[in-house]
């Protein structure tokens, strides 16, 4: 029996919303799921393959992250020519080719290069698809659907672990896993490039005063984001390489990251609910508390249960954190935030660099991750107390 018209009405504008708000989970799981995060599974192989230092590991991270500041800096600016749209494909694009391209080249300047154009493309796509989507989404008045956009980060770690698992159970080297992690963003860019619309024509927004001065507030929020992105990356880049190391746990590296993707996917939602009970800053520090103990979990617990609670903890509280500290940045800023979140974003970017160079260097001398992971557990703690004064 056919709708009434009224249901129809009613349903298109959540109909024409949702094909976005899909094209941009696809957009995030290819950019920074695939794109940024696939590199911890597959690096236990790759230093095994090619006799890797946990230093040159943590190296190559470091210049993915080194990368996405660029990126991020370079995009945050009004000089991009041609539609942002474009641009967004292009860094899809971008993304899918420099991760594929990591299973065709040997050699650690090679590695870094790709690693640094991977982590440019990432953040052309996660800044540009969320300002294209949410914009989208709140001119539709469905601003709730946000959450399915990020979502695709924990989709895309999620993904991409799976097809690790099911190309190492079948024997294939590290080579492959680049190239068939590259076919399944090439896939997914397509996917998503077929359900992000055209843009609406641009519009000249009101002038707006430039911003003040940071009062002290601001200032401890900038700190504290710092330290949140040296304190998840450790872990985000070195769990699945912890796993492998301990003989009692190695069983579980196929699915450790995989749940650390599937804690990542509904964590946005879940920690925006949460703010709006006891505000931004408090359920930042919270989740910064939370992450530091999954942070102390994957190496003070080395059993089944430690090794899932720090994938949980940490999966589900790192994009929470980001989306957090970037709102209460807008919300702080007087007048135009842009600079604040590009000195956001800086700090971010400059904690997620020195972090895997630093771990990977202290366990090349120590043997293990031990102490990297308790002075990024510190610095998560430090970010708490910052936000919660």
């Amino acid at each position: 029996m056919p709708l009434p018209r009224a249901t129809v009405v009613a349903a298109a504008p959540a109909v024409g919303s949702l094909g976005p708000a899909l094209g941009g989970l696809l957009a995030l799981a290819v950019g920074i799921g695939v794109g940024r995060f696939v590199y911890t599974p597959i690096l236990p192989p790759m230093m095994a393959g090619l006799g890797l230092s946990k230093f040159a590991a943590g190296l190559i991270a470091s210049a993915n992250f080194a990368g996405y500041l660029v990126g991020a800096l370079f995009t945050a600016g009004t000089w991009l020519p041609g539609s942002r749209r474009g641009w967004l494909f292009a860094g899809l694009a971008g993304s899918a080719a420099t991760t594929g391209a990591m299973g065709l080249v040997h050699g650690l300047a090679m590695f870094l290069f790709l690693r640094f154009a991977g982590g440019v493309a990432s953040a052309l796509v996660l800044i540009l698809v969320s300002a294209i989507v949410l914009e989208r989404l709140a001119a539709a008045g469905r601003t709730d659907l946000s959450a399915v956009l990020f979502a695709g980060v924990g989709v895309g770690i999620a993904a991409s672990a799976i097809l690790v698992s099911v190309f190492r159970a079948a024997g294939q080297d590290w080579q492959a896993l680049w190239l068939g992690s590259g076919a399944l963003s090439a896939l997914g860019a397509i996917a998503a490039a077929a359900l992000i619309p055209a843009e609406a024509p641009p519009h000249r927004a009101p002038a707006r005063a430039t911003a003040a001065p940071a009062d002290r507030g601001l200032l401890r929020l900038v700190l504290a984001y710092g330290l949140f992105g040296f304190g998840y990356v450790i872990t985000a880049t070195f769990l699945v390489a912890i796993v492998r190391a301990n003989l009692a746990i190695r069983p579980l590296e196929p699915v450790v990251w995989v749940v650390f993707g599937l804690a990542a996917a509904p964590s946005v939602a879940l920690w925006t609910r949460l703010a709006r009970r006891v505000g931004i800053s408090g359920a930042f520090a919270v989740a910064a508390v939370g992450e530091a103990v999954g942070v102390l979990a994957s190496v003070a617990w080395p059993s089944t249960a430690g090794v899932f609670l720090a994938s949980v903890l940490v999966g589900g509280t790192f994009m929470g954190l980001t989306a957090l500290g970037l709102v209460r940045g807008r919300a702080l800023a007087r007048g135009d935030a842009r600079r604040v979140l590009a000195l956001m974003t800086s700090a971010f970017g400059l904690g997620q660099i020195l972090g895997p160079s630093f771990a990977g260097a202290l366990s090349d001398r120590l043997g293990s991750f031990t102490l990297p992971s308790i002075v990024a557990a510190a610095a998560l703690v430090a970010a708490a107390a910052l936000t919660a004064r």
